[in-house]
């Protein structure tokens, strides 16, 4: 009876060893869509793992989890002089996504901050060569030739640089009234000189209308009667020269009486 419960004594320490053992000496790990793993097997390298389910003993083996999906990382306002010496503030949004797992993790610490810093890097040597004017109207330009300038050394540590932007651009408090101000009288030249546009055009159509005035004077009284005949409650009187040959026709009209006052003179 004794040496029966000792073997179910036995037994039972010997389950819970084995399930503690199972517990803490092999473990299992997933690896999800959209990542990739590294294993380490006593510090050292051993392969690239693909999506799945593993079995590894964590006191030999180290797998390290990659997201390797595409990324973004904004870079907040760096204030760098400008070539004409004006202080601006200029933030980046940069797309990368990594390519090479291996180089990502053993190139570099930290692989974010290497990426922060090169664009950071280079962004200040492209304002710092750039006049203001330029950074306002070419902001896709400096963009592009940001993203020429970091790629090659990104690519390095195993991400591909997808794009960079200009994020936004900041003034000083002084310097933005003083853009404000040469925006505003920049509108109000561009209305005046519309507005000089229109009245040239308009006195060009009455030099026009001037010239075909004198050439057919009797334009001017079409016109006349064209104006008021869209208006109603006027009355119009014609003065018609008594040599005009309408006015010797009715002249000569049945009816018509002719007057004639005596010449008067001195007695």
């Amino acid at each position: 009876m004794q040496s029966v419960l000792f073997s179910i004594f036995f037994m039972a320490i010997l389950a819970v060893s084995l399930v503690i053992l199972f517990k803490f000496v092999i473990r299992r790990t997933t690896i999800i869509e959209g990542e990739k793993g590294l294993m380490y097997v006593n510090g050292k390298f051993i392969k690239v793992l693909e999506p799945g389910a593993y079995w590894f003993m964590p006191l030999l083996t180290i797998i390290q989890k990659l997201d390797i999906r595409p990324r973004f990382v904004a870079i907040p306002g760096q204030e760098i002089l400008s070539a004409d010496g004006i202080a601006i503030k200029i933030s980046l949004a940069a797309h990368y996504q990594i390519v090479d797992p291996i180089s990502a993790v053993q190139k570099a610490q930290k692989f974010q901050d290497s990426v922060y810093f090169e664009l950071q890097l280079a962004l200040r040597e492209i304002i710092s060569s750039a006049d203001i004017d330029t950074i306002l109207k070419n902001r896709n330009e400096l963009s592009h030739a940001l993203t020429a300038k970091t790629e090659v050394n990104i690519q390095n540590l195993g991400i591909k640089l997808i794009s960079v932007n200009f994020k936004d651009i900041m003034f000083p408090g002084k310097l933005k009234e003083v853009f404000a101000q040469v925006v505003s009288a920049r509108q109000q030249g561009l209305a005046m000189l519309e507005k000089a546009r229109g009245e040239t055009a308009a006195l060009r159509s009455l030099a026009n209308a001037a010239k075909m005035i004198e050439a057919n004077p009797h334009l001017l009284h079409m016109r006349l009667v064209q104006v008021l005949s869209q208006s109603s409650g006027n009355t119009l009187v014609f003065g018609m020269p008594s040599a005009s040959p309408m006015a010797m026709g009715l002249s000569n009209q049945p009816g018509t009486k002719e007057s004639r006052q005596p010449a008067t003179g001195p007695d």
